[in-house]
C-alpha cells in the first residue's frame, strides 16, 4: 500500500487561486491535479484515487458540501481539507460531522496549509494500509467452504464442540475437523483473534 502514488486534488472555481495551490504543491514536490469544478471531479472520480482533496466550499453548481456527500455515498476515504473565504461556525461543523479532516479560512498562511495537507496524506496512508488489512480477512473468510462458514459463525457466538454437533446433527469430531481448518484458513490460532477479525470487517460485508 504504501508504494500506491498519492495525489493533492485541488477543487477551486478560483482560476487564479487553483494555481497558486499548484504552484505551491509543486514546490513542496507534491503531485497536483486541478479541477476547475465539483462535477468534474467527481467524472473523475475512481475509488483507486489516494492522497487527499483541497476543496472550495463555496462554488457555481455543486458547492463542495454536495461533492463530500456524494463521495460519501461512493464510501471514498480521501481526506477533505475544505478552504473557504465563506466559512462559518455552522458550515465547519456540518463538514467535519461529514468526514472532513480540515477546514481553513482564508487567507490562509501557506505553511499552515500545507502542514494540514501532510497530515491528511498521512492519515490516507493509515486507512489504505487498515483497508488492505481488512481486504486481506475478506479474502480469507471467503476461502472458507459453506460448512466451515456455518461453524465459525457458531464459533464466534460461542458455541462449544458438542453444542455445534447437536444443532447440525453432526460428530463433536467433524466439528472438531472444520474449526481447525477454519482457524488454518483465518491465520491465527486464537479464538478472541478470530472475533475481532471478523468483527473489523463486519461494515464491509454488510455494505455488500
Amino acid at each position: 500500500m504504501t508504494d500506491i502514488q498519492q495525489t493533492v486534488y485541488v477543487v477551486e472555481d478560483d482560476e487564479a487561486v487553483r494555481d497558486s495551490l499548484e504552484l505551491l504543491l509543486k514546490s513542496d514536490s507534491k503531485p497536483v491535479q486541478t479541477y476547475e469544478n465539483a462535477t468534474a471531479f467527481l467524472k473523475d472520480y475512481s475509488d483507486k484515487m489516494a492522497g487527499c482533496i483541497v476543496l472550495d466550499i463555496r462554488m457555481p453548481g455543486m458547492d463542495g458540501m454536495e461533492l463530500q456527500k456524494k463521495l460519501n455515498e461512493k464510501h471514498s476515504i480521501l481526506p477533505i481539507i475544505f478552504v473557504t473565504g465563506h466559512g462559518d461556525v455552522p458550515m465547519a461543523v456540518d463538514a467535519m460531522k461529514e468526514g472532513a479532516v480540515d477546514f481553513i479560512q482564508k487567507p490562509y498562511r501557506e505553511e499552515a496549509l500545507l502542514e494540514k495537507i501532510e497530515a491528511a496524506l498521512e492519515q490516507d496512508r493509515e486507512q489504505r494500509k487498515s483497508l488492505g488489512q481488512k481486504q486481506e480477512i475478506i479474502r480469507r473468510i471467503k476461502s472458507l467452504t459453506p460448512r466451515e462458514h456455518e461453524i465459525m459463525d457458531r464459533m464466534i457466538a460461542g458455541q462449544a464442540n458438542k453444542v455445534i454437533a447437536i444443532e447440525l446433527e453432526i460428530s463433536q469430531r467433524t466439528v472438531e475437523i472444520h474449526r481447525s481448518r477454519v482457524m488454518h484458513k483465518m491465520g491465527t490460532h486464537s479464538l478472541a483473534h478470530l472475533v475481532r477479525m471478523v468483527l473489523s470487517v463486519k461494515d464491509l460485508i454488510d455494505a455488500r
